[in-house]
């Protein structure tokens, strides 16, 4: 009975730091002050993908291969940013290593990302239906595949969008926590991955400090608190972790590697309808923008070497990592570009390329995490330059409901509306990401900060305390 495993709950609080805490934050501040707390140091980036894959293999850059939250398929030339198979993730995953131990470990995975077609006995995750009417259809995958029916019955359908885009809120996080505790009375899994994504949004738009945000730090408190009740009632050690914590944005701080290239004769770009599309194929070096990195991908060595002069001395611009750095940082894998961007505080890249905002893609102007070369935090945004927007928005749903094809450009290309950002690794100690345990936690020795990837053996000391 030694290897029997412990039940564990890891309830991922996105961006939450100690710069969020404050009385509006009575649940987490009992957990901290009953248990421990410790500072995290996210490999770079430190983005959600990049982040989770460290937190559940152990493993560096290099060898979970999770570069970022999207990379270049140079095979394909295409960016692929915000794929869900779990086998794009490299390693053992710590479910996997906990099974090894005690054969009867089960885990569920509720919303982390990499969560289709894993080794994990439960999982659900965002999958909207696209259509061939061009319609977003709100749902979401699981495994078992009946249980996203159940969820839905029970629940209604998942909030696609309240999870992202501008009307992204507190709602999507209380089904997923209402998700997670039906999942664990149907069950019952040794080890619960919860993600809870609703600092994050306000944090963005608004930034460290502001009213919104700490509005939005007291919504997810009551969340955590209720799950913590939920899984602490059936025996559970409760884990609360962060991917990373957000820095405001200084004035000024958006940083346009695309376009720095573009000025450089490096970026091609081809015209459709009267707009310009992002040629990487046919680039010499072009940028895949993710908060405060991007990743550089280059055709030749000339080509590399041009871009990196050309980056390194454009504004906000912190370092330009080629591969001998990285490598020293345990980043090197083939997935990532020939350069890594890495701004400096308070500042971050965009994914812009064009130079004339009307000529840029009709997709620049709506949600479409999939198509745009880049992150791009302004899909938090309604355009404020638009008019009666809720009337607009409304008359563009009712069309779609009709049958009718219709664009939601509402997003805007304005990036000085951005708050707040992360990705860098080195930020203030307010806004470092922190690692929650309980009062019966093996953090209590341990006084500096702790490596992202620690984590891994953080969850597999909770579930194994014996050893």
């Amino acid at each position: 009975m030694g290897n029997r495993a412990h039940k564990v709950a890891v309830l991922n609080v996105v961006a939450l730091s100690r710069s969020v805490l404050s009385e509006r934050t009575p649940h987490l501040n009992a957990l901290i002050e009953r248990g421990a707390t410790t500072t995290l140091v996210p490999d770079l980036p430190a983005v959600t993908c990049t982040s989770q894959s460290s937190m559940l293999t152990g493993l560096p850059v290099r060898e979970h291969a999770v570069v970022a939250n999207g990379w270049y398929d140079r095979k394909h030339q295409e960016p692929r940013f915000w794929k869900q198979s779990n086998r794009l993730v490299h390693g053992t995953k710590v479910w996997e290593t906990a099974r090894d131990r005690d054969p009867e470990c089960t885990c569920a995975n509720l919303f982390w990302w990499f969560n289709m077609y894993s080794s994990a006995d439960v999982s659900v995750t965002p999958r909207p239906q696209y259509r061939a009417d061009g319609t977003k259809v709100p749902d979401c995958y699981s495994h078992p595949a009946r249980w996203r029916d159940e969820l839905q019955a029970a629940l209604g359908p998942f909030p696609l969008f309240r999870f992202w885009g501008p009307l992204a809120g507190i709602e999507s996080s209380r089904w997923i926590a209402d998700a997670a505790r039906m999942t664990d009375e149907r069950f019952d899994p040794t080890l619960s991955l919860v993600y809870l994504p609703h600092l994050d949004y306000a944090l963005q738009k608004h930034g460290p400090g502001s009213p919104e945000a700490l509005d939005a730090a007291g919504e997810i408190d009551a969340v955590v608190g209720g799950l913590v009740e939920h899984y602490e009632s059936r025996g559970a050690s409760v884990l609360v972790v962060s991917e990373y914590g957000i820095e405001p944005v200084k004035e000024g701080g958006a940083v346009h590697p695309n376009r720095v290239l573009r000025e450089a004769g490096l970026i091609a770009v081809r015209e459709e309808h009267g707009r310009e599309l992002l040629d990487c194929g046919a680039s010499r070096a072009f940028a895949l923008a993710d908060h405060q990195v991007a990743h550089v991908y280059c055709s030749d060595d000339e080509s590399r070497e041009c871009a990196r002069a050309a980056l390194e001395s454009a504004p906000g611009v912190e370092r330009v990592l080629g591969r001998d750095e990285q490598r020293e940082l345990g980043l090197d894998h083939e997935r990532a570009g020939e350069l890594l961007v890495v701004c400096e505080p308070g500042c971050w890249c965009t994914y812009y390329f064009w130079t004339d905002d009307a000529r840029a893609p009709d997709f620049a102007r709506t949600v479409d995490i999939h198509r745009k070369p880049g992150y791009d935090p302004c899909e938090l945004f309604i355009d404020p330059a638009i008019a009666l927007p809720k009337l607009r928005l409304a008359g563009k749903l009712a069309k779609k409901k009709l049958g009718f094809r219709t664009l939601m450009d509402v997003i805007p290309l304005d990036a000085s509306l951005v708050r707040g950002t992360h990705g860098r690794v080195e930020v203030e100690e307010p806004y470092a990401p922190i690692l929650i345990e309980p009062e019966d936690g093996v953090l209590s020795e341990r006084h500096s900060a702790m490596p992202m990837r620690g984590v891994h053996d953080v969850i597999l000391e909770h579930m194994f305390p014996e050893g």
